[in-house]
């Protein structure tokens, strides 16, 4: 036995449904230091966003250049996770009195 065919929707009932509502998204920024080396940084974009080399190194000429850098925009849990994950990524072994990792914050997208 063939179970009947439901009714479809016409365009007006589903153009009035309302739509899901958006996550607000979040930045997490990268803070610029004198204890972390450009390649620290693109292994860092690397390791834990996924960059590639040249995206890691345009936000380490731009954390450099400017104090700070857009890593990446998305959900607060995802954002918090990427900051904390900056946090816990160690100190540069290139740069001699480098005592940790470098700092990043999280903030709202305008």
């Amino acid at each position: 036995m063939v179970a009947p065919a439901k009714p479809r929707e016409d365009k007006e009932a589903a153009q009035n449904r309302p739509k899901p509502k958006q996550q607000p998204r979040y930045h997490v920024i990268l803070w610029d230091d004198d204890d972390h080396s450009y390649e620290y940084v693109v292994l860092m974009m690397r390791a834990i966003f996924g960059h590639q080399t040249q995206y890691g190194l345009q936000i380490a000429e731009e954390v450099d250049n400017s104090g700070r850098a857009i890593c990446l925009t998305t959900t607060m849990e995802h954002a918090e996770l990427k900051r904390d994950q900056i946090h816990a990524f160690g100190h540069d072994p290139a740069i001699q009195r480098c005592q940790g990792a470098m700092s990043a914050s999280i903030e709202p997208e305008s």
